[in-house]
């Protein structure tokens, strides 16, 4: 049987890996001492608790990924709401609303005032039908507009899906999520989270799926350089062994941007990144509090309201990565409090910084994505930062890796 080498055990790698170990065999490598990469948990002796090394948010319309979780068996470990509804804190404004599209793929719910924004009117919404319409090289900041209706709902929808500020953020990147979410109605619109750990859902159950079907794992084991030969990649070196592939054996490549643009010369790949910041605070929410409410008017964007903590994410967050970290603490707490009505000391807390969490999601960026075919016919390659349509999402590394795996499976 053939042998697929899998570099990288993100979640591109490991749904590569997925879809290919019952027809192949699979071997995976990660430089890192464990899988998931940006996408993964971690205890934390400050808190003296199991967090993610950042807040991920999807929806019921991210299809790719809910099949990955339901074939690897981390389904039962993610909590998906029964209806399409999203929580708003505005703490300028100090007011509460909710939004909550219908499900069917009629948008009624835009003509009834107790389901939109409070102050708007059904014709405010035609944005994001407009949106559907936009081209290459076209920016978000147009459909959207500079109201109080995009600061109070449309920035910071599209500011965390695209981890972008909307002046330069790629509008039909923002329109194929509408395409696959709101355009199918609040069915494709229901928050989904991994209350107990990105890993619990996403990574632990892909590592015994892969195990129980035979993969060989490799964990520190850093790619240095590839062996190129004529139109195919002939071994893999990793600097204490050189690893020859057969002539039926093929590659995946699932690293990240930066790594895949050093090992392949003339890449064309994003070379400009957003960074994210998220807070981490070991209090536990009060009884009732939705598991997600946007922020609107504050340094806070999205406060998840996790059983044994309460953490906050900001997305595009460069602003802040000069900022103390005792100084986010400080001031992302008060929020916290007001956003979950508590008053409370500062609990102990951890501050997470990505300066480069994703590739920034402009149109010039967007253009250099390369597609998960390559020159070699022996190699594909998957990642978020790939030409999957998507800006850097979970459901995009997922479905980057199932690009991959169909490539190498018909090489």
């Amino acid at each position: 049987m053939a042998r697929v080498h899998v570099v990288g055990a993100g979640l591109a790698g490991l749904s590569a890996s997925v879809e290919l170990c019952e027809r192949f065999e699979v071997s995976l490598y990660e430089a890192a001492p464990q899988a998931g990469g940006r996408c993964r948990s971690y205890f934390d002796a400050t808190l003296n608790l199991t967090i993610d090394n950042g807040n991920h948010l999807l929806l019921s319309g991210n299809l790719s990924a809910l099949d990955y979780a339901k074939k690897t068996g981390g389904f039962e470990k993610l909590a998906i709401a029964e209806e399409a509804a999203f929580d708003f804190c505005d703490l300028q404004q100090n007011t509460r609303w909710r939004l909550r599209p219908n499900a069917g793929k009629i948008p009624w719910w835009i003509l009834a005032p107790d389901r939109r924004l409070p102050g708007t009117a059904g014709l405010d919404y035609l944005a994001l039908a407009t949106l559907l319409f936009a081209r290459p090289g076209q920016t978000l900041r147009p459909f959207l507009g500079a109201g109080d209706m995009a600061r109070r709902l449309w920035d910071p929808i599209f500011v965390s899906a695209l981890n972008t500020a909307p002046e330069e953020a790629s509008a039909t990147l923002a329109a194929t999520i509408v395409r696959e979410t709101f355009a199918k109605g609040g069915e494709a619109c229901r928050p989904v989270v991994a209350v107990d750990g990105l890993s619990a859902a996403f990574v632990d159950p892909a590592l015994k799926f892969l195990q129980a079907r035979g993969a060989q794992i490799s964990f520190g084991a850093k790619l240095r350089a590839l062996v190129f030969e004529g139109d195919r990649i002939a071994a893999l070196d990793f600097g204490d062994q050189t690893l020859a592939l057969g002539a039926d054996d093929r590659l995946v490549l699932a690293v990240t941007a930066p790594v895949a643009a050093e090992l392949l010369p003339n890449l064309s790949a994003p070379n400009e990144f957003r960074s994210i910041v998220n807070a981490h605070f070991a209090y536990p929410p009060p009884k009732n509090m939705p598991l997600l409410t946007g922020v609107v008017g504050g340094w806070s964007e999205w406060l998840f309201a996790f059983p044994d903590r309460l953490s906050v994410t900001i997305s595009a967050a460069e602003r802040f990565l000069a900022t103390s970290r005792e100084e986010l603490a400080d001031k992302i707490w008060t929020e916290v409090q007001a956003v979950a009505g508590i008053s409370a000391p500062l609990p102990p807390w951890q501050i997470i910084k990505e300066k480069r969490a994703t590739f920034a999601a402009t149109p010039a960026q967007d253009a250099l994505r390369p597609s998960a075919r390559t020159q070699w016919r022996n190699l594909a390659l998957a990642g978020d930062w790939t030409r999957t349509g998507l800006p850097s999402t979970i459901e995009g590394a997922i479905r980057s890796g199932l690009a991959a795996a169909r490539e190498v499976a018909v090489s």
